[in-house]
């Protein structure tokens, strides 16, 4: 990939500062942001507290009791000046089984209308790709994701629901995602998984991370059913695997 336009960096605070590659959503901006979070990672700055990708932008917590702001700054744009050649690893891709429809998916036939297409031919759609999960942010573990087929994308609901069960897989105008944890919202329900993207009682708590993948696919209920008991006894092994190696 060639490279993007040196990032711009904006003071967020006096303890963060973002590197701004763009005001685009795209694939390609998201691998520049995570191959410089790669070599921020590999250089191992002191000081530096946390990294957050966005959409379009990286966000570098840092200490100023390690690190002034003006050493950082200095840090960050030699890094950015070898994003080009930073070579990214496979990425890893979550294999996420989903019950459509019936009671866990109450929206699928309004979805398919709106489609003008059937239940099966919405279920296939929406689990043939691979989502690109861009951040994470609004709860924990909600992932924002890349990747509907434009043919299923389904405006909200006018009058949002008050409670949706964690779990809850939907789909909202161009996006598509899962509810970690039983909130509010207005998206479109299409199915459920068992998998709980967020368990504070896991070693991490937040299963998915930005640069992963998603890829949804159909189980029966009784499959349904079969993973939510392995998920009690601590016993489920989520299926994941590597994507193609791409370059930065």
């Amino acid at each position: 990939m060639t490279n993007l336009a040196t990032p711009r960096f904006l003071l967020n605070g006096d303890t963060a500062v973002s590197a701004v590659f763009g005001d685009r959503i795209s694939e390609e901006v998201n691998q520049t942001i995570r191959a410089f979070q790669l070599l921020l990672t590999e250089r191992k700055v002191p000081g530096i507290v946390e990294t957050v990708p966005t959409y379009c932008s990286l966000m570098i917590h840092y200490d100023p009791d390690r690190i002034s702001c003006d050493r950082l700054l200095g840090t960050l744009k030699e890094l950015a000046a070898s994003i080009d050649t930073t070579a990214l690893p496979p990425s890893e891709v979550l294999e996420i089984p989903v019950l459509y429809g019936g009671e866990m998916g109450p929206d699928l036939a309004h979805v398919a209308e709106n489609a003008g297409i059937s239940e099966e031919e919405v279920v296939k759609r929406h689990s043939a790709p691979e989502y690109l999960i861009y951040m994470l942010g609004f709860t924990p573990g909600f992932t924002y994701l890349g990747g509907l087929d434009p043919s299923i994308e389904t405006p909200r609901l006018k009058t949002p629901r008050v409670s949706i069960p964690a779990g809850s897989v939907g789909i909202a105008g161009k996006q598509t995602g899962i509810y970690p944890i039983a909130s509010p919202g207005g998206w479109q329900l299409i199915g459920r998984t068992p998998v709980r993207m967020y368990d504070p009682l896991r070693e991490t708590p937040i299963l998915p991370r930005a640069g992963q993948y998603i890829h949804f696919f159909p189980i029966t209920e009784e499959e349904y059913r079969k993973i939510e008991a392995e998920i009690e006894a601590g016993s489920y092994r989520l299926s994941t695997r590597k994507r193609e190696e791409v370059k930065a």
